[in-house]
């Protein structure tokens, strides 16, 4: 079973060095897992017992298609009324304890989905859910937020819940699996805009071009320690952390070790350029 990154919380002591990795540039951002402190938790509306780390939201003119929580719920916390926005689709994964998710059915019922670790689940916009933590633990999911773009005669994908352990890891081309992706959803299903997948690399692994292409990123890393490209710099990033690219911002890494290196990545497909 994988051991998953999460805040730190607390607060550092006042000996300790103000120096540490964040950096935001026009390009990209990087959000060290020790700045996940209790000073910036925000509580939402109808949300009990439960506190989040916003470490992605839109911005003119920098990352603009998406917002991402970490999200931690006490036990028997939790919604009744999630999301307030109907445009808004979500990717929900489980990354410690368990939550309960509640999917409305076209029946007018409501079927209940026990998530633990590595639980994922997709929820299309305009579709009521519930979520608690019915545990004795505290639980911690991310939450990847996107505006669904409607495409007239395309039909809007149904929520689904799987397990990482269910979805099978693809080697890359050439790689004899040092860098595998586990895609939770068929890439030629144009009925997705966005794509949530789990990245992994074995010690020794390494993206080895720098990547340069329209989607953005943001990628919070689940386990391990690599050497990250962004932009001009190579940066070191570990367990914990969050990188927000900008669309074109050249990307690559090295993988290492001596543990495996894995990251939650959010890209935007399958739709035209918006023209302003």
């Amino acid at each position: 079973m994988s051991s998953y990154a999460t805040p730190p919380g607390g607060l550092p002591p006042q000996t300790q060095l103000t120096t540490n990795r964040a950096r935001f540039t026009q390009a990209y951002a990087v959000l060290p897992r020790g700045t996940m402190t209790d000073i910036v938790t925000s509580a939402l509306p109808h949300w009990d017992g439960t506190r989040l780390w916003v470490v992605a939201r839109p911005l003119t003119g920098f990352a603009e298609t998406f917002s991402q929580y970490v999200v931690e719920v006490a036990p028997g916390g939790g919604s009744d009324r999630p999301e307030l926005d109907p445009r808004a689709e979500a990717v929900l994964l489980v990354v410690t304890g368990t939550v309960t998710l509640g999917l409305a059915g076209t029946d007018g019922g409501t079927t209940e989905h026990e998530l633990g670790q590595g639980g994922y689940a997709y929820l299309p916009p305009d579709a009521p859910w519930t979520l608690r933590n019915g545990g004795a633990e505290v639980a911690t999911f991310h939450w990847v937020r996107k505006a669904y773009e409607a495409v007239d005669g395309i039909e809007v994908p149904e929520a689904f819940v799987t397990h990482e352990s269910q979805v099978e890891a693809v080697e890359m081309p050439g790689t004899e699996g040092a860098w595998r992706t586990q895609r939770f959803v068929d890439p030629a299903d144009v009925r997705h805009d966005m794509h949530v997948n789990i990245v992994t690399f074995e010690p020794g692994g390494a993206i080895p071009f720098p990547e340069t292409h329209v989607m953005e990123h943001g990628l919070y890393v689940l386990e391990g320690k690599a050497v990250y490209l962004l932009n001009e710099d190579w940066v070191e990033v570990e367990a914990g952390d969050f990188l927000w690219l900008r669309a074109f911002c050249p990307q690559a890494c090295y993988a290492g070790g001596p543990g495996r290196f894995r990251y939650l990545l959010y890209k935007d497909v399958n739709r035209h350029a918006r023209l302003w």
